[in-house]
Protein backbone atom coordinates (compact mmCIF):
# COMPACT_ATOMS: atom_id res chain seq x y z
CA UNK A 1 0.00 0.00 0.00
CA UNK A 2 1.29 3.50 -1.04
CA UNK A 3 0.23 6.77 0.60
CA UNK A 4 0.58 10.36 -1.54
CA UNK A 5 -0.34 13.59 -0.62
CA UNK A 6 -1.49 16.32 -2.68
CA UNK A 7 -2.65 19.33 -1.15
CA UNK A 8 -2.48 17.62 2.00
CA UNK A 9 -4.93 15.65 1.01
CA UNK A 10 -4.33 11.25 1.36
CA UNK A 11 -4.44 9.06 -1.92
CA UNK A 12 -4.06 5.24 -1.26
CA UNK A 13 -2.96 3.33 -3.89
CA UNK A 14 -3.77 -0.20 -2.74
CA UNK A 15 -4.61 -3.79 -3.71
CA UNK A 16 -8.00 -3.79 -2.06
CA UNK A 17 -10.28 -1.66 -1.26
CA UNK A 18 -8.87 0.80 2.31
CA UNK A 19 -11.25 3.25 4.96
CA UNK A 20 -11.26 6.28 2.51
CA UNK A 21 -13.61 9.31 1.87
CA UNK A 22 -14.45 7.33 -1.72
CA UNK A 23 -12.65 4.11 -3.02
CA UNK A 24 -12.12 3.93 -6.87
CA UNK A 25 -11.55 0.39 -8.73
CA UNK A 26 -8.41 1.45 -11.43
CA UNK A 27 -9.54 1.46 -14.80
CA UNK A 28 -6.93 3.31 -16.44
CA UNK A 29 -4.89 6.40 -16.40
CA UNK A 30 -7.73 8.28 -16.31
CA UNK A 31 -8.98 7.23 -12.76
CA UNK A 32 -5.21 8.94 -11.66
CA UNK A 33 -6.58 12.68 -13.64
CA UNK A 34 -10.29 11.56 -11.15
CA UNK A 35 -7.93 11.67 -8.68
CA UNK A 36 -6.18 14.87 -8.87
CA UNK A 37 -8.95 16.73 -9.89
CA UNK A 38 -10.87 15.53 -6.76
CA UNK A 39 -8.20 16.23 -4.37
CA UNK A 40 -7.25 19.39 -5.76
CA UNK A 41 -10.18 20.79 -6.77
CA UNK A 42 -13.39 19.38 -4.36
CA UNK A 43 -13.30 19.43 -0.81
CA UNK A 44 -13.12 15.77 -0.69
CA UNK A 45 -10.45 14.62 2.08
CA UNK A 46 -8.84 11.72 0.62
CA UNK A 47 -9.30 8.81 -1.95
CA UNK A 48 -8.55 4.83 -2.38
CA UNK A 49 -7.93 3.86 -5.94
CA UNK A 50 -7.48 0.45 -5.98
CA UNK A 51 -6.14 -3.15 -8.50
CA UNK A 52 -5.42 -6.41 -7.54
CA UNK A 53 -1.83 -5.80 -9.05
CA UNK A 54 -0.73 -3.03 -6.84
CA UNK A 55 2.87 -3.61 -8.21
CA UNK A 56 1.57 -2.54 -11.46
CA UNK A 57 -0.40 0.51 -10.19
CA UNK A 58 2.11 1.92 -8.68
CA UNK A 59 3.92 1.85 -11.84
CA UNK A 60 1.66 3.24 -13.67
CA UNK A 61 1.22 5.54 -11.46
CA UNK A 62 4.80 6.48 -11.32
CA UNK A 63 4.77 6.61 -15.39
CA UNK A 64 1.91 9.11 -15.12
CA UNK A 65 4.11 11.83 -13.50
CA UNK A 66 7.55 13.34 -13.85
CA UNK A 67 9.48 12.17 -11.03
CA UNK A 68 11.66 13.64 -8.37
CA UNK A 69 13.78 11.94 -5.67
CA UNK A 70 14.73 14.04 -2.91
CA UNK A 71 16.19 12.43 0.60
CA UNK A 72 16.71 13.89 4.05
CA UNK A 73 16.98 12.79 7.70
CA UNK A 74 15.54 12.49 10.92
CA UNK A 75 18.73 13.74 13.20
CA UNK A 76 19.20 12.95 17.00
CA UNK A 77 21.45 14.31 19.29
CA UNK A 78 22.74 13.22 22.60
CA UNK A 79 19.87 14.79 24.37
CA UNK A 80 17.87 12.31 22.50
CA UNK A 81 16.14 15.71 20.45
CA UNK A 82 15.13 15.67 16.85
CA UNK A 83 16.37 18.40 14.80
CA UNK A 84 14.03 20.45 12.51
CA UNK A 85 14.01 23.16 10.42
CA UNK A 86 11.46 26.13 9.86
CA UNK A 87 10.13 27.50 6.54
CA UNK A 88 7.60 29.40 4.71
CA UNK A 89 5.40 29.42 8.21
CA UNK A 90 5.87 25.22 8.58
CA UNK A 91 7.96 22.82 10.32
CA UNK A 92 9.71 20.57 8.27
CA UNK A 93 12.57 17.59 8.50
CA UNK A 94 15.69 18.48 6.43
CA UNK A 95 15.70 17.21 3.20
CA UNK A 96 16.32 17.94 -0.91
CA UNK A 97 16.80 17.14 -4.00
CA UNK A 98 19.29 14.09 -4.87
CA UNK A 99 21.73 14.97 -7.59
CA UNK A 100 22.50 13.24 -10.51
CA UNK A 101 25.19 10.18 -9.91
CA UNK A 102 24.51 11.01 -6.00
CA UNK A 103 23.88 8.09 -3.75
CA UNK A 104 19.95 8.41 -1.72
CA UNK A 105 22.68 8.21 1.47
CA UNK A 106 24.97 11.15 0.10
CA UNK A 107 22.26 13.22 -0.75
CA UNK A 108 20.73 12.70 2.81
CA UNK A 109 23.56 13.81 4.99
CA UNK A 110 24.31 16.57 1.99
CA UNK A 111 21.33 18.17 2.54
CA UNK A 112 21.39 18.13 6.58
CA UNK A 113 24.93 19.84 6.19
CA UNK A 114 23.36 22.46 3.92
CA UNK A 115 20.23 23.23 5.63
CA UNK A 116 21.35 22.91 8.99
CA UNK A 117 24.86 24.34 9.31
CA UNK A 118 26.35 20.73 11.26
CA UNK A 119 28.44 18.36 9.95
CA UNK A 120 30.34 14.66 11.27
CA UNK A 121 26.73 13.17 10.87
CA UNK A 122 26.78 9.50 11.73
CA UNK A 123 24.26 7.95 9.18
CA UNK A 124 22.08 5.17 10.52
CA UNK A 125 19.69 3.26 9.32
CA UNK A 126 16.98 3.88 5.78
CA UNK A 127 13.42 4.63 7.91
CA UNK A 128 11.01 4.57 4.93
CA UNK A 129 9.88 6.84 1.94
CA UNK A 130 7.01 9.35 1.61
CA UNK A 131 5.72 10.44 -1.62
CA UNK A 132 3.69 13.71 -2.69
CA UNK A 133 2.46 15.16 -5.82
CA UNK A 134 3.00 18.77 -6.53
CA UNK A 135 2.63 21.38 -9.98
CA UNK A 136 6.01 22.46 -11.24
CA UNK A 137 6.39 26.28 -12.47
CA UNK A 138 5.59 24.44 -15.81
CA UNK A 139 2.16 23.48 -15.14
CA UNK A 140 3.70 19.83 -14.84
CA UNK A 141 2.52 17.50 -12.36
CA UNK A 142 5.68 16.12 -10.42
CA UNK A 143 5.91 12.83 -8.09
CA UNK A 144 8.04 13.38 -5.05
CA UNK A 145 9.81 10.17 -3.58
CA UNK A 146 11.54 11.43 -0.30
CA UNK A 147 13.95 9.00 0.87
CA UNK A 148 14.07 9.08 4.62
CA UNK A 149 17.64 7.78 7.17
CA UNK A 150 18.01 7.78 10.82
CA UNK A 151 20.91 10.17 11.81
CA UNK A 152 22.98 10.86 14.80
CA UNK A 153 25.13 14.33 16.14
CA UNK A 154 27.67 13.98 19.31
CA UNK A 155 28.48 17.46 18.48
CA UNK A 156 27.68 20.44 19.78
CA UNK A 157 27.63 23.15 17.71
CA UNK A 158 24.78 25.54 17.09
CA UNK A 159 22.85 24.85 13.85
CA UNK A 160 22.49 27.76 11.42
CA UNK A 161 19.51 27.79 8.98
CA UNK A 162 20.23 27.45 5.49
CA UNK A 163 18.66 31.07 4.82
CA UNK A 164 18.88 31.51 1.34
CA UNK A 165 16.93 28.56 0.90
CA UNK A 166 14.78 30.17 2.63
CA UNK A 167 15.03 28.53 6.23
CA UNK A 168 14.52 31.29 9.07
CA UNK A 169 14.95 28.64 12.09
CA UNK A 170 16.97 25.33 12.88
CA UNK A 171 16.45 23.81 16.22
CA UNK A 172 16.18 20.51 18.45
CA UNK A 173 13.35 19.51 19.93
CA UNK A 174 12.27 16.96 22.25
CA UNK A 175 9.20 14.72 22.56
CA UNK A 176 6.85 17.56 24.46
CA UNK A 177 7.62 19.66 21.58
CA UNK A 178 7.09 17.64 18.94
CA UNK A 179 3.60 17.28 20.11
CA UNK A 180 2.95 20.79 20.97
CA UNK A 181 5.09 22.67 17.96
CA UNK A 182 5.57 20.86 15.62
CA UNK A 183 2.97 18.03 14.91
CA UNK A 184 0.13 20.98 14.77
CA UNK A 185 2.35 22.81 12.11
CA UNK A 186 3.52 20.41 9.14
CA UNK A 187 2.82 18.34 6.79
CA UNK A 188 0.86 15.21 6.74
CA UNK A 189 4.10 13.33 5.43
CA UNK A 190 6.52 14.65 8.07
CA UNK A 191 3.77 13.05 10.99
CA UNK A 192 3.79 9.86 8.86
CA UNK A 193 7.97 9.49 8.83
CA UNK A 194 8.31 10.83 12.29
CA UNK A 195 5.85 7.91 13.58
CA UNK A 196 7.71 5.29 11.46
CA UNK A 197 10.60 6.10 13.30
CA UNK A 198 9.02 6.43 16.42
CA UNK A 199 7.68 2.43 15.56
CA UNK A 200 11.26 1.84 14.90
CA UNK A 201 12.50 3.41 17.62
CA UNK A 202 10.37 2.79 20.91
CA UNK A 203 11.35 4.61 23.77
Amino acid sequence: MYKVFINEKKLILSSEPQNSPKTLNYDGTHSFDFAIDLLENTASQGLNIYHNDIDQLWADFGNYFKKIDAAGGIVMNLENKILFIHRLGKWDLPKGKIEPGESREVAAVREVEEECGIFDLQLKDFINSTYHIYTDRDGKKILKTTYWFEMFYAGTETPIPQIEEGINEVGWKNEEQIESEILPSTFQNIKLILNDFKSKNPQ
